[in-house]
């Protein structure tokens, strides 16, 4: 079984980092603060040169949680400077399911239907942007699906460096030449749009009542739907349909954006999220269908070379180091952000 869990944040930059000490254990937690750290990291946010695809509150009573350990410690890995090799930077990869939509809030099947948010999902998401604010964000991958579009723009609201996010249209030439910029890019986030991060789609079920869909086939039947990993609704996805596309789509066209050294959020739905974190974390088909991810809560891993590290969450806002932000990332943030002056 594995688990998710909140943490907090930072901006746009590439930052260069490579390990030194061993790291340290704690518990995981649920919920997220701004944390105080200590030294600095030069931040040099560009989209010159950045490589576009052309594809474009925990939840109360819900079981989102299992123990495990996470890694921790600001004095872990420092910063390598100007001149790192690709294979020692540390990117970092933050991963938002969207906040409550309206049809999440009526107990309603969602899947690929483009529902916006409720205002609880809109105050997740925001709630999500102050957690996310203070670590770096270059780029932004988001499904083609309203709901998590809402909760990339509305997080990065509470950004500190409050850089613009501008979606890329890339559907047709004319798309591509309207939205194109002319003025100084350093203050904008560009957000990709790409339809394989979509929810799985429920086929059949979507637009109907849980509990009614449940009273109707028989609650064995609409949790073999929910929850195996290789049997579909009526005319929908498995999640096992699901993964092979969003992970696709993660391996060709996010983790070059994380070797190349950009920081990246990807905004996207509970299925998706799901079968990139199988990905990430080598999880086995019946590991991820216990695994729940709840609405508007971030979760923060690394990239160094090929491996992914898996961070954790603060528990206090005053509370230094709590969840292995790293000592690069703890640097980006005091230098770029002149609440955390240390002189």
């Amino acid at each position: 079984m594995a688990a998710a869990s909140a943490f907090c944040s930072a901006s746009s930059a590439s930052v260069a980092l490579r390990p030194t000490n061993q790291l340290h254990s704690t518990q995981w937690t649920s919920r997220c603060a701004v944390l105080k750290a200590v030294s600095t990291l030069k931040a040099t946010p560009t989209l010159n040169g950045v490589r576009i695809p052309l594809s474009s509150g925990v939840s109360r009573g819900r079981r989102a949680i299992v123990s495990c350990t996470l890694q921790q410690s600001a004095e872990t890995i420092v910063a390598n400077g100007n001149g790192s090799s690709t294979s020692t930077r540390e990117s970092a990869l933050i991963l938002i399911r969207h906040g409550e939509s309206l049809w999440n809030s009526k107990n309603l099947f969602t899947g690929c239907v483009d529902v916006p948010l409720s205002q609880k999902g809109v105050d997740e998401a925001i709630e999500a942007g102050k957690c996310i604010s203070e670590l770096p964000v270059d780029m932004i991958f988001t499904s083609a699906l309203i709901r998590a579009q809402m909760t990339a723009m509305l997080a990065m609201t509470q950004h500190h460096r409050q850089k613009v996010p501008v979606i890329l249209h890339n559907e047709s030439e004319r798309a591509e030449a309207w939205s194109r910029i002319f003025s100084d890019t350093d203050e904008v986030i560009p957000v990709v749009t790409a339809w394989q991060l979509n929810e799985r789609m429920y086929g059949e079920l979507q637009g109907l009542n849980k509990a009614e869909t449940a009273e109707k086939f028989g609650n064995e039947k609409v949790k073999e739907w929910r929850r195996s990993y290789d049997i579909p609704p009526p005319h929908g996805e498995s999640l096992e349909m699901c993964a092979e596309r969003a992970v696709k789509y993660f391996v060709e066209n996010v983790v070059p954006e994380l070797k190349a050294g950009k920081n990246i959020m990807i905004a996207a739905h509970g299925n998706s999220l799901r079968a990139i974190i199988m990905f990430l974390d080598k999880l086995t088909s019946k590991e991820v269908i216990e695994l729940e991810l709840s609405t508007g809560i971030p979760m923060l891993y690394t990239l160094k070379g090929s491996k992914f590290l898996r961070r954790g969450s603060p528990v206090g806002p005053t509370v230094h180091g709590v969840y292995a932000l790293t000592q690069g990332l703890a640097r980006y943030r005091d230098q770029s952000n002149p609440r955390y002056d240390i002189n």
